[in-house]
């Protein structure tokens, strides 16, 4: 899913550091009776060493090695039993002879020393793993279940072996640091439309950690999991505030517009030179309270009996034609929760002719699958829930393509319309 942009491949092996030969049996074991000190392939080691002890521990690997392989030809027909090893070519085999490390064998037919030779197998092909889902937390205060599927290869035995000693283990901890640390940055938005732009560039990070362990990665795909808290930010925007009154900061805000109000009208009867009584009278009719018109009528208009889902369902039969199916072109199949605890599935088809909805599951397989809960789904064909806000919270759960579930305001502006 995302390819390596901006990263060039690592050459398979660099073995040329190593003196290696493969004229049969014995090229493939080149240096047996070789005396004089060697060169580590890791580093310069030699430095630290005195150099006689270097030429001692040399004549005496000469030596070993010489008597094991003279004692293997003694003993031909049973040692080779033992001594010989096939590796297949996705293979290669790391051998430490008295503890020094050798070039990388293989393939084909490698020779191993009995009781000196210790080897490690180590597989060139392309493996995976996955890292677990984690709990997040978004730069918009959103907590999310995010986790990975990582795909990587081998491409430097040696460096793979001595390196480090659970190759699988550190690349999925480097994984998930680096996850953890890149999507810490983002938004909820942000995550769920730039996947393979983050994806791609986890690729990069992880692939500068992990190129000095012989390892290369070749795909990263990220897994969200769920929402699990929705983003703290209002998405109808900030609440308009007003500035507090001075002398009065410790107040509720509503208290403190009232006690403006009513020293307001006390200083400005006090100027005018009015007189006590008719002053007590002029706060008697400020406090006069008026029939909260309005507001009966908003609470009345918002106590009003919601449509059921059934009533949805022959509402937006009404609103489906040709030029709907045009606009959306998808099939739903919805699955509501009812406050009793029941579910109850109803399908929208707009994929052909003129659409059809009905209850039950839709012919064929759905474009998407949507789980809400009765009152949710009311406020959404009602206009007073979005799709893409209800989704973001958590309340609409979606199975399929998130850009044709989000199509499904179409249907709510043909109702409004239709009104």
């Amino acid at each position: 899913m995302f390819s390596r942009s901006g990263y060039q491949a690592l050459p398979l092996g660099d073995f040329d550091r190593f003196q290696q030969s493969s004229i049969g049996l014995y090229g493939v074991q080149k240096g047996f009776f070789s005396f004089g000190p060697k060169k580590d392939p890791l580093g310069p080691a030699g430095n630290t060493t005195d150099s006689s002890q270097g030429w001692l521990s040399s004549i005496c690997h000469g030596i070993i090695t010489s008597l094991v392989f003279l004692l293997m030809v003694i003993t031909f027909p049973i040692s080779g039993w033992f001594a010989l090893k096939i590796v297949p070519a996705y293979e290669r085999m790391i051998v430490f002879r008295l503890g020094r490390i050798r070039a990388p064998q293989g393939p084909g037919i490698v020779l191993l020393l009995p009781f000196i030779d210790h080897w490690q197998r180590v597989d060139l092909r392309t493996r995976a793993f996955n890292v677990p889902p984690c709990k997040l937390t978004s730069k918009d205060g959103a907590v999310i279940s995010m986790g990975a599927d990582v795909q990587f290869r081998v491409w430097d035995p040696v460096l793979s072996v001595m390196m480090v000693k659970d190759l699988i283990a550190a690349t999925r901890m480097t994984a998930q640091n680096a996850m953890t640390k890149t999507l810490m940055k983002k938004t909820l938005c942000e995550i769920q439309v730039e996947k393979l732009r983050i994806g791609e560039q986890l690729l990069l990070e992880i692939n500068d950690m992990t190129k000095s362990w012989g390892l290369e990665v070749d795909r990263v795909e990220l897994n969200m999991e769920a929402v699990l808290q929705p983003p703290q930010e209002n998405l109808v925007g900030p609440v308009a505030t007003l500035p507090p009154v001075p002398g009065l900061e410790g107040l509720d805000g509503t208290i403190q517009q009232l006690a403006a109000h009513f020293f307001s009208n006390t200083l400005a009867l006090a100027g005018s030179g009015t007189s006590a009584p008719e002053a007590a009278d002029s706060v008697e009719t400020v406090n006069k309270v008026e029939p909260p018109t309005a507001t009966l009528l908003t609470t009345a208009s918002s106590m009003r009996r919601k449509p059921s889902a059934e009533e949805l369902l022959l509402a937006v039969e009404r609103v489906l034609s040709e030029a709907l199916v045009g606009q959306v072109g998808a099939s739903y199949q919805v699955d509501i929760a009812l406050p009793s605890g029941a579910r109850s599935t109803y399908f929208i088809d707009l994929s052909s002719g003129s659409g059809r909805a009905g209850r039950g599951i839709p012919e064929g397989s759905p474009d998407v699958v949507l789980e809400v809960a009765e009152k949710d789904l009311q406020d959404l064909f009602l206009g007073d829930l979005r799709p893409l806000s209800a989704y973001m919270s958590g309340r609409l759960q979606v199975k399929g393509d998130l850009h044709l579930a989000l199509k499904l305001e179409e249907v709510v502006k043909a109702m409004k319309q239709h009104r």
